[in-house]
């Protein structure tokens, strides 16, 4: 292809790119809105911990920085979900989320939906997370933001997981997540929608997405591993009313913000 910016879908409403990547190329900046949508399972743990009152640092690396970055941010730091132990109860885990101990401030690892979070924040984007949970309430938001339009575009990033080899291996889940957004943007009157957003918005509404969700790879992985409830939360399409708005280096929920 030639031509600068063919890229960009600048003439849509909502948009659509895969990962870290497409987030950098399409970024819409402070006169629009990126959604990072991470299923399995950055935002959903996100939408779970909000949800509760907590607010959410995303950070790219789970190694020694991280926990150097959460005491600086005297924050509790979320461990692997084969970490988990009573000392440190919080995960990227939806469930131990779920169950651990309420902590004020909660650094949240994630090589895929966390980095886009932060990278996509430092460059400037107004970050909201979505996910099947909440893909409702983050549509009527933005809807209520005046988002949606050429002037002030939403731009969908499902993020996607990774191969052995790093590259990027496009999710079911998360083309679920953003066509559910997409979807009821559309019913808000939003628009146009890019074809990318058009396809995953067909996408959603062609399948019950609680049940792809359980039999995708990336859900048959989970249940492999053991945590079939990690899938079963994240498959609790519309039960959130929490939009995690990534502002100030933390995801809080703006909907419970009367300043919004």
């Amino acid at each position: 292809m030639h031509g600068e910016g063919w890229w960009a879908q600048e003439s849509s409403g909502v948009r659509l790119e895969w990962g870290l990547t497409g987030a950098e190329r399409l970024a819409p900046g402070r006169k629009g809105w990126l959604v990072v949508v991470d299923v399995l399972s950055f935002t959903t743990a996100v939408d779970v911990a909000t949800e509760r009152g907590t607010r959410v640092l995303p950070y790219p690396w789970r190694d020694d920085t991280a926990a150097a970055f959460a005491t600086r941010h005297r924050a509790a730091l979320a461990v692997g979900r084969r970490q988990v132990s009573p000392s440190a109860p919080w995960s990227l885990s939806p469930a131990a989320l779920r169950d651990a101990p309420f902590v004020p401030r909660l650094v949240l690892p994630s090589p895929n939906g966390s980095t886009i979070a932060a990278t996509a924040s430092s460059r400037g984007s107004q970050v909201v997370a979505a996910c099947l949970r909440n893909a409702g309430a983050v549509a009527r938001w933005l809807a209520g933001q005046g988002a949606g339009t050429s002037g002030e575009p939403v731009t969908l990033v499902p993020a996607g997981e990774r191969w052995p080899d790093a590259s990027l291996r496009p999710a079911l889940e998360d083309l679920l997540g953003a066509g559910a957004v997409a979807a009821d943007l559309a019913e808000l009157g939003a628009g146009p929608l890019s074809p990318e957003a058009c396809a995953a918005r067909a996408s959603y509404l062609a399948v019950d997405p609680a049940a792809a969700l359980t039999d995708c790879s990336s859900g048959r992985e989970l249940r492999v591993c053991g945590f079939a409830e990690d899938v079963a939360i994240a498959a609790e399409v519309g039960a959130s009313t929490s939009v995690p708005l990534l502002a100030g280096g933390a995801f809080t929920d703006a909907a419970a913000d009367r300043n919004w």
